[in-house]
């Protein structure tokens, strides 16, 4: 009897015990668990972190998204293939089917879901495989036309151009008073490439020009395709006698659009080529700016579109149920109304999809019949047209080229295949690192860049705010451009300041909470990357908290001095720039530069990754 007694209080014992490891364990998860819940979402702009990201993830809260900056280039996401690393969503503006062939085989066909039954047909078979598959889907349009300032038409009674003519006359006119009719940045390879192609809108899309296009762009052609005999040379006259209309010369190749942005704010310039998101901003500056459309010679009325960016999803989801229909989630999100609205800005929607309605502001009401008619210009944009395009537009404005010499070296340019066999290795990554965020330590990846650049700059200290570096580091060997790559791409800035601890809690406190006018962090992958240092947060309800902060183990003395580097956008770090006395230093490199730098120099180390962080729930 006492046995039994004594058999039954060990299995008591025993069954409280597993019990309390039970509970100890809950609200614990692990790093398999983790990745396993997460989505990782690549933007192709910093811009799509500031508000449309955080409103995917309060549509979704169940659903853990992390969002990195990625890059504008599919070069990016092939070597990310290539080598183990490709994200769950992908987005990219640079895009053309032929260019995303490398890709199909790893992301799912999308032709049998309603975000891409809701694409208008007439859009959605630009993105369609031979076989009929869709890996690709559009966001709205961002429409480029000329934007105009009305009030200096007025001033001198020049009256606004209806067509082509009235536009050349305009532009002589306003030379007369000196002022410049038009100008454009020609300093970039998207202006020389959209100029050439909207002056021939009408005709790209003509009969011709759409059989043209679908063989360059057709995935499965083994064919470099270059321009034909019949829309093309037609195109270059055009644009040599725009040029010669407009006066463009050797001078304007050196015009940015900051340079741009001022001539026309301080009225030297009565039309640039440009976004209806430069009438938006002239206009809340007090500025009388209409947009207007293409003038074709034709007598026609053309305006260019481009999709902000388009999305596709890795076919990796598709092995496991739960991660495919949270992907699904993140896409419908993505493509609602209300997300593409984000993206426009409070400026007009132009969609693709059917599911979204047409908002027009009056910022396009100049054009709205124009886009009634359809006469919604898709550009081409291949690696090939940007880079091309630049090439012989600068040649024709410095007039190293006529029309049917330009023609003819664009034809063969395209014809050209790409060697990138010689491109050199500059740094050697010998291991991949996690691009997940872990509540227990933070991002592997993340960690060991903000390591690393930490020696770079000779900090004590380095913060950085999370979209600071583009994913994954992989073991692999890198070219300078994806070494460069590895770097947020949109202007990250780095700023010095010695700082006592206290003022280091402070500044860390600001980065971890997010500060008035900075970055406001809205899920734990959106959290800061620290060096040198180790903190721990607390998370409630959406919002986080700083706890500690701990330096080589110990925690932080308010007395101690430390050298602290930060790594923001020059907006997310304006809050910490607004007192004359703030002590901080720009550097005056942006950090790609001084990454790309520190790798060309030879034998460039990795630092390996530290638990950084610690997130209690």
């Amino acid at each position: 009897m006492k046995k039994k007694k004594w058999n039954r209080f060990l299995a008591v014992v025993l069954l409280a015990m597993i019990v309390a490891l039970l509970l100890s364990g809950c609200g614990k998860k692990s790093r398999k668990q983790e990745n396993k819940e997460t989505i990782r979402v690549y933007l192709w702009s910093t811009n799509l972190y500031e508000k449309y990201a955080p409103y995917i993830q309060s549509q979704l809260p169940d659903v853990n998204i992390e969002f990195v900056v990625g890059n504008n280039d599919l070069d990016f996401y092939r070597f990310l293939q290539e080598n183990d690393g490709m994200p769950d969503i992908i987005t990219c503006c640079r895009f053309s089917l032929h260019d995303a062939l490398p890709l199909q085989n790893s992301l799912m066909d999308l032709s049998t879901t309603n975000e891409a039954g809701a694409v208008y047909n007439s859009y959605l078979n630009s993105f369609m495989n031979e076989d009929g598959s869709v890996n690709w889907l559009p966001v709205c349009a961002d429409a480029h036309g000329f934007v105009v300032n009305k009030a200096l038409f007025e001033k001198y009674n020049i009256p606004l151009p209806g067509d082509y003519k009235s536009f050349v006359s305009a532009c002589q006119a306003f030379e007369k008073v000196g002022i410049r009719g038009f100008v454009a940045d020609y300093f970039y390879d998207y202006t020389c490439m959209e100029t050439l192609q909207g002056l021939s809108a009408s005709e790209l899309s003509s009969t011709d020009g759409r059989k043209w296009r679908t063989a360059y762009s057709d995935p499965a052609s083994t064919e470099k395709v270059g321009l034909d005999n019949v829309v093309w040379p037609d195109a270059f006259e055009r644009m040599e006698q725009f040029i010669k209309d407009t006066k463009l010369g050797p001078n304007d190749l050196n015009l940015d659009y900051d340079t741009v942005d001022n001539l026309y704010q301080n009225g030297a310039l009565a039309m640039y080529f440009g976004s209806s998101f430069g009438v938006k901003k002239y206009k809340d500056q007090g500025i009388d700016t209409v947009f207007l459309p293409f003038f074709e010679q034709n007598g026609e009325k053309w305006i260019m579109t481009t999709p902000y960016f388009q999305v596709a999803l890795n076919s990796e989801l598709e092995k496991d149920e739960t991660r495919r229909d949270n992907a699904m989630k993140v896409l419908k999100v993505m493509l609602s109304a209300k997300a593409q609205n984000i993206i426009a800005d409070g400026q007009d929607t132009l969609s693709y999809s059917q599911d979204v309605p047409l908002r027009l502001t009056d910022y396009l009401k100049d054009v709205k019949s124009v886009i009634e008619e359809n006469h919604m210009y898709i550009r081409i944009a291949s690696n090939d047209f940007f880079s091309v395009s630049q090439n012989v537009v600068s040649k024709m404005i410095t007039g190293e080229y006529n029309s049917q010499q330009a023609y003819q070296a664009f034809d063969s340019m395209l014809r050209q295949s790409k060697d990138t066999s010689n491109e050199k290795v500059v740094l050697n990554s010998p291991k991949s690192y996690s691009n997940y965020f872990y509540s227990d330590g933070g991002n592997e990846s993340y960690s060991v860049m903000a390591n690393t650049l930490r020696g770079c700059y000779k900090s004590d200290v380095l913060l950085a705010t999370s979209n600071s570096f583009t994913g994954s580091v992989l073991q692999a060997d890198y070219t300078e451009k994806m070494a460069g790559n590895m770097i947020m791409p949109n202007g990250l800035c780095a700023y010095k300041k010695k700082m006592s601890g206290a003022e280091l809690l402070e500044t860390v406190q600001s980065f971890v909470e997010g500060t008035k006018g900075g970055f406001q962090p809205f899920n734990k992958g959106s959290l800061p990357v620290v060096s040198g240092i180790s903190i721990e947060v607390k998370e409630k309800n959406g919002k986080y908290t700083l706890l500690k902060i701990k330096k080589d183990g110990k925690q932080l003395k308010e007395d101690d001095t430390f050298t602290v580097t930060c790594l923001a956008t020059e907006n997310n770090m304006t809050p910490f720039l607004t007192d004359e006395d703030h002590g901080f230093t720009k550097e005056e490199q942006q950090v790609k530069d001084t990454w790309v730098d520190y790798v060309l120099q030879g034998n460039a180390v990795l630092a390996e990754p530290e638990q950084y962080i610690t997130l209690r729930e």
